[in-house]
């Protein structure tokens, strides 16, 4: 299932980043949690260097947005991490497009079954 160290050039401080520039426009207070940052930031960061499919760095994406390590768009930050390392598949643009759209909705924790299992069947053809 395409497996590969997804989040390798995803350090944690650039998780910070892409929350903060999520802030900026809506003047949204950027500032760590105290329940769920910590958590979040070990887990991200002992899964960096993981081999893990599609499907599994999405539902990583998924868990950490769940941990809400950050006082606002926990959800819109993970979706961003996901939806950009779509793009670096050699994929139709119609196809990223689609794929892009279901990774936000399952990160989102929004996803219906139906979304679900079309995202499980893309990763599955990846290989």
């Amino acid at each position: 299932m395409n497996s590969r160290a997804w989040l390798a050039d995803v350090p944690w401080e650039m998780v910070v980043w892409q929350n903060e520039q999520l802030c900026k426009p809506k003047n949204a207070h950027h500032e760590p949690t105290s329940d769920g940052h910590a958590e979040c930031r070990e887990l991200w960061e002992e899964s960096r260097m993981k081999m893990m499919s599609l499907d599994e760095m999405v539902d990583l994406c998924r868990v950490c947005h769940r941990l809400a390590p950050f006082t606002n768009y926990n959800g819109n930050t993970f979706s961003a991490i996901a939806r950009a390392l779509i793009d670096t598949l050699d994929i139709p643009s119609d196809t990223a497009v689609l794929a892009r759209s279901l990774a936000g909705h399952i990160v989102a924790g929004v996803a219906s079954d139906e979304e679900v299992l079309a995202f499980r069947k893309f990763c599955e053809g990846l290989d």
